[in-house]
């Protein structure tokens, strides 16, 4: 695969590409989109391929019998996570955010708390306060320059009407994997607190070298009568606008009430996204991943060290995800000032962080998920905007 192929996603309804101008001020023109967490990227042949066959033949109709698209899962989970799961506990939903809202909905109801690891995912709080619900932002800590729960801290939080924990894992935006003993600490604190653990694990195949992530239910396996789990191929292989997710629920009364409520609700696949998925979840696809973690891994150190030798800026050791999570309060500049610097000097729209919570105030994220060449122009025009520090 050549990562390096320049792909022009102008004027083709790219949220990344054709929103920023209006969003940020920056204009594709000459701008660098590193803000939307897609990639710049076209997913494996396989992927292509079928959605090459469903045009040949023509027709689009309801997608039917999901074995092979169920079997496909169980492969890619078994054979890249080492975790063994029954075919029968896979819900497909209509993406990830999407899976996040029937949770929420399926085991709280209005007024009741749902726990956030903060900073995080910014739809995550979107979708809980839109359910009605309280988000509930459990700090992460610092221990040097990554993050780690607070366990003690977070008993001493909570109220008695948190009903839910929903888990980042690896973690977006601090790019962190977390430990097995990291993730039954999280078990424990949900058991202890009586709530549903809800762990969206998106980004588990963006894993770099000397890391290796750990599914939930393989940490912890004697909480798996709270346990729900979330996964999907759209951050792996680029094709989030297919809007295909999957919510693996292990406990069988857990099971029923999320089935009921997917049933209410009217959702059924997308039969694109169905056909997507199945053929990126193969060998074909498997060497594919392997060679864009590869990739990013290179675009990630040219980031790191761009970033890192601008004084006052510290970006965030990455083990997994191709988001670069930038600490700015080093230099002394206000939030405006930065932005600034980045947005009207350097060219480039990026993700502020006060909407991942608690801790992300003073944080920028940037996504370089990119052709390198891009990323080399990106890092080179920070330093630039940044050259009076130097």
């Amino acid at each position: 695969m050549n990562f390096d192929e320049i792909i022009d996603r102008r004027g083709t309804h790219s949220a990344k590409w054709d929103k920023m101008e209006a969003l940020y001020g920056v204009s594709p023109v000459d701008g660098i989109p590193m803000w939307v967490a897609d990639m710049d990227f076209r997913p494996p042949a396989c992927v292509q391929n079928a959605l090459k066959k469903m045009l040949d033949h023509g027709i689009y109709g309801y997608y039917g019998d999901d074995s092979d698209n169920r079997a496909a899962i169980a492969w890619w989970m078994k054979t890249r996570h080492g975790w063994t799961l029954d075919t029968d506990a896979i819900f497909t939903t209509h993406g990830l955010v999407n899976g996040t809202a029937v949770c929420v909905e399926t085991w709280s109801k209005p007024g009741d708390g749902v726990i956030l690891m903060t900073p995080v995912y910014h739809a995550f709080s979107r979708i809980i306060r839109g359910c009605g619900r309280e988000v509930v932002e459990c700090q992460l800590a610092r221990e040097g320059n990554r993050y780690v729960p607070d366990f003690s801290a977070w008993d001493a939080q909570m109220k008695g009407h948190e009903r839910m924990f929903i888990l980042c894992s690896p973690h977006n935006p601090g790019g962190r994997v977390w430990t097995a003993g990291e993730l039954k600490g999280i078990a424990a604190f949900c058991k202890r607190h009586d709530l549903i653990l809800v762990s969206d694990e998106i980004h588990h195949d963006l894993v770099y070298p000397g890391q290796k992530h750990i599914p939930m239910t393989v940490a912890a396996p004697e909480a798996l009568d709270r346990i729900v789990m979330m996964s999907a191929t759209t951050k792996t292989f680029n094709i989030a606008g297919s809007h295909i997710g999957n919510v693996i629920v292990p406990d069988e009364t857990l099971r029923e009430a999320f089935s009921a409520r997917l049933n209410a609700l009217g959702i059924s696949p997308n039969s694109f996204g169905m056909h997507m998925a199945t053929a990126a979840y193969s060998p074909e696809g498997a060497a594919w991943v392997d060679e864009l973690v590869t990739y990013l891994d290179g675009n990630r150190r040219i980031m790191d060290d761009g970033i890192n030798a601008i004084p006052g800026l510290a970006s965030m050791p990455l083990e997994a995800t191709y988001l670069s999570w930038v600490d700015y309060s080093g230099t002394g500049m206000s939030r405006d000032e930065v932005l600034a610097r980045v947005e009207k000097q350097a060219r480039i729209a990026v993700n502020y962080g006060e909407p991942f919570g608690a801790g992300g105030e003073t944080f920028l994220r940037f996504n370089f998920a990119t052709q390198r060449s891009r990323v080399i122009e990106a890092v080179e025009r920070l330093q630039k905007a940044f050259a009076d520090l130097q």
